[in-house]
């Protein structure tokens, strides 16, 4: 299998020290109390898990998802909200209003921002966006920003936010993926790999893939489907945890 080989492996962006979980976000936690609740985990590696109400903050706060979000931060887990853009058609004045609404209610520490357009033409739009999002949380507090583009965007896209989703879909596909040569230019910490439908007798060489191909923040499920196959814990949760190691993020 054709894979980029990297070297530079330091991971501050994600504040971890090793390969770690990216949640995309789980059901709601009347839904899914043990996912949220194994999150929050002494020892379990995530680097952020994102909260998505109502495929964005909701009309009002929701005490569940109120709790859940204190739960992770108290266990240093950064808490993202769900910004859908809509491939690059969703108005501005949205997305902002909802950053500024999942701040106000569930003090988040940064966004993940799906269905993010990847072309060179879209970048000026995205550019504006993140600019602004860093000004709605505290600068003290920081700013994480994950762009949901689910395959390799324009390059110039690593340059206005933390890290970049470069593969989001089945193990079908990952198993021949390969990753474009311009990320060789940047470290592990940038990228992330969401892959659902991996078998369990795949589970290592998808990880050998991930390190091969340069990804710090992974999710791999065993669940498939095309509405949420990340909605829930996969079936080998324990085991992908202990082979990834105990870590805590920041």
């Amino acid at each position: 299998m054709p894979h980029l080989t990297r070297t530079g492996t330091d991971l501050s962006a994600t504040g971890a020290d090793r390969i770690g979980f990216g949640i995309p976000g789980y059901a709601h936690p009347l839904l899914a109390p043990v996912e949220w609740a194994e999150l929050a985990r002494p020892g379990t590696p995530v680097h952020w898990a994102v909260l998505n109400v109502a495929n964005g903050p909701g009309v009002r706060p929701d005490p569940h998802c109120l709790e859940v979000a204190g739960r992770l931060r108290n266990a240093g887990v950064r808490v993202l909200g769900h910004l859908d853009l809509g491939g690059g058609t969703r108005p501005f004045g949205d997305s902002v209003s909802e950053a500024h609404r999942y701040l106000d209610w569930y003090r988040v520490d940064g966004y993940f921002l799906d269905r993010c357009p990847m072309e060179r033409a879209d970048l000026p739009d995205v550019r504006r966006l993140t600019a602004t999002l860093e000004t709605v949380l505290d600068e003290s507090d920081g700013c994480h920003l994950v762009l949901g583009h689910g395959t390799h965007p324009h390059p110039g896209y690593a340059e206005i936010a933390d890290q970049l989703v470069t593969f989001s879909g089945p193990w079908t596909e990952y198993r021949w993926s390969q990753a474009a040569e311009w990320t060789a230019d940047h470290p592990p910490e940038r990228f992330v790999h969401l892959v659902h439908g991996v078998p369990r007798t795949h589970l290592e060489e998808a990880m050998r893939i991930a390190r091969w191909q340069g990804a710090a923040t992974i999710f791999f499920t065993d669940h498939t489907g095309q509405t949420s196959p990340f909605a829930a814990l996969p079936g080998y949760w324990d085991e992908i945890v202990s082979q990834i190691g105990p870590g805590v993020s920041e």
